[in-house]
């Protein structure tokens, strides 16, 4: 049974109800019912930043109980960043308060007439105001929102000032570090003057059949005793990508311009281990642990403590913008979090202005391996000032105003993780094909490439492979399980957590159906918003300009390359011939 709580800001009410028993059958969770749900009342036409746009909070079927890695909740939105469709995931510690409000999903609806907070419960509803909040950063807020509430365990999420602002890359953040990272969610919230949201409860979560879940719970702890990745990700974390990806030229560097740093030790994660990581951090109940407390110990940065930071901080900050000190990024990972904004768009961003710079296309005046300079610009975007203000509009904005389509890199409007597709032609199939645009997440397809299960040069058979993968990752994304159990996840046992999660008898070959549903419906959403197949394309900056490998050998990315990886992908989905 999914109880959904709808939150009208504009005529401050709220009130209950309950979904159909079908849709949790059919979608099984959240991406499942929160996609079907956006994609049924937000209507195309509708501005992202308006009060008729709404913003859909998720729990899981399984958050709130013993499992590990479900403590995880989900936002459905339409993107500020992209025009389409929109969805982020975050740990931490708000799911299991979420789950135990007796709520599985909130809805955020209209706009507040001055700056509030939503506390949720299991015994009431309160929109209370903010005003004094409003302008405070997101750990600032996250602590004087808890402190208001004043109930033991309550979990908050928060925006920041980038929010506040509009910044079309703003995200939510929670438990400090945590957050609901892509598409600008943050904006949405901020658009709708809500600060945050807070969560508690004492309502004990259930799932369709308690005694399958606690046997499964069993097996999958005796899993990761025997899997080799989580001791790597308890000890490294993401971090351990850097020496991987930059080793076979995966590794962006200098915008976009070469595939790997000759000088990347001080990014890697020997260099977290023995110079800045003090300890490590978890979201319980997991059992990986691969959060890492880090702290620099001395220079101009000394005494700064931070979580983190993750490969794709370093890959955007450090190696988008050639800022090849440890420090340096944690600084830029702290300013985004505290200001909240996506560190992946943040960090391409950067790099873009810089480019830029060097062109004489703006005032700011920046070049690679500038660490004051780019702590500068990234926090006058935040704050909207001078060449910021027109990069906190996003890459779209940017490319059209600069005149440097082509040059700015980005599929429907959301710059790429940190795998060059030029190297990584799965992960270039995975960002053209993506809803949300250019992601990684969607399938983390770098897997089976890295790994060897594919080969990585090849473009035959990675359409339906990548399908395959894109399957799996949307029903962990309607668990919302965290991306890293996915090697403990493989199609059989997930299909035995979803059934007793859930209450279906669903076979591997009905889970593949359900996802590729869900799948299409994120598509859908897109087209009716003219996102289509002229969109699906990466742009000119990767496909004109091959990459050197260490060895000399020239590695790109062709048009038909692209195209024959995409006709593949669109067979496996029974979608037909992919046209505009």
């Amino acid at each position: 049974m999914v109880h959904v709580l709808r939150v009208d800001l504009s005529a401050r009410t709220t009130r209950e109800e309950t979904l159909p028993e079908e849709l949790s059958r059919e979608l099984i969770g959240a991406k499942g019912i929160g996609s079907h749900v956006l994609r049924q009342e937000v209507a195309p036409g509708i501005d992202p930043l308006r009060p008729d746009a709404k913003l859909i909070f998720s729990a899981g079927p399984l958050s709130g109980s013993t499992m590990p890695g479900t403590d995880r909740y989900a936002v459905y939105f339409l993107s500020p960043q992209t025009g389409g469709y929109g969805e982020a995931y975050s740990g931490g510690r708000v799911a299991t308060q979420f789950a135990r409000t007796g709520y599985r999903m909130v809805i955020l609806e209209g706009k507040a007439s001055a700056p509030v907070f939503v506390e949720v419960s299991d015994e009431k509803v309160a929109i209370h105001p903010a005003d004094e909040l409003w302008g405070l950063d997101c750990y600032e807020a996250e602590e004087r929102l808890i402190e208001r509430v004043g109930v033991k365990n309550a979990q908050a999420c928060v925006i920041g000032p980038a929010g506040e602002k509009l910044v079309r890359f703003a995200c939510i953040q929670n438990n400090r570090t945590h957050s609901l990272g892509r598409g600008g969610c943050g904006a949405v919230m901020g658009s709708k003057n809500v600060k945050g949201l807070v969560f508690h409860g004492s309502t004990k979560p259930e799932v369709a059949r308690p005694d399958e879940l606690k046997a499964l719970v069993r097996e999958m702890v005796a899993r990761g005793k025997e899997h080799p990745s989580v001791p790597a990700y308890n000890a490294k974390g993401t971090v351990q990508m850097v020496r991987l990806t930059n080793g076979v030229s995966m590794f962006p560097t200098r915008y976009w311009t070469r595939g790997h740093l000759d000088d990347f030790e001080p990014l890697s994660a020997e260099t977290m281990i023995e110079k800045y990581k003090v300890g490590n951090t978890t979201c319980p109940p997991c059992f990986i642990a691969c959060g890492h407390v880090c702290r620099v110990p001395d220079g101009e940065l000394a005494g700064l403590e931070i979580d983190g930071p993750e490969y794709e901080t370093i890959f955007a900050f450090g190696g988008l913008c050639e800022v090849v000190d440890f420090g340096w990024v944690m600084l830029y990972n702290d300013i985004c979090d505290r200001q909240g904004v996506d560190t992946m768009s943040a960090g391409n961003l950067c790099g873009l202005a810089i480019e830029a710079s060097r062109r004489g296309l703006i005032d700011e005046k920046l070049d690679f391996g500038d660490a004051h300079g780019v702590q500068r610009f990234l926090e006058k975007m935040c704050r909207r000032e001078g060449d910021g203000d027109l990069f906190a509009e996003g890459i779209l904005a940017v490319e059209k105003k600069l005149g440097l389509e082509g040059v700015a890199v980005h599929v429907k409007g959301l710059e790429p993780a940190g795998y060059d597709p030029r190297r990584s032609r799965g992960m270039g199939l995975g960002y053209v094909v993506s809803a949300r645009g250019a992601c990684h997440a969607r399938a983390t397809f770098m897997k089976p490439e890295l790994a060897g299960l594919i080969d990585i040069n090849t473009t035959v058979g990675k359409g339906a492979m990548y399908v395959d993968y894109e399957d799996r990752m949307a029903i962990l994304d309607c668990m919302v399980f965290c991306r890293f159990y996915r090697d403990l996840l493989e199609w059989e046992f997930l299909a035995r957590i979803v059934n007793a999660a859930v209450g279906t008898d669903y076979s591997v070959e009905e889970l593949h159906a359900v996802a590729n549903r869900i799948v299409t419906e994120t598509h859908d959403f897109n087209a009716a918003r003219g996102i289509g197949g002229e969109s699906e394309h990466l742009p000119a900056w990767i496909v004109d300009n091959p990459i050197e490998h260490y060895d000399g050998e020239q590695l790109s990315i062709t048009e038909e390359q692209m195209e024959t990886m995409r006709r593949d992908y669109y067979a496996a989905r029974g979608w037909g011939v992919p046209t505009a």
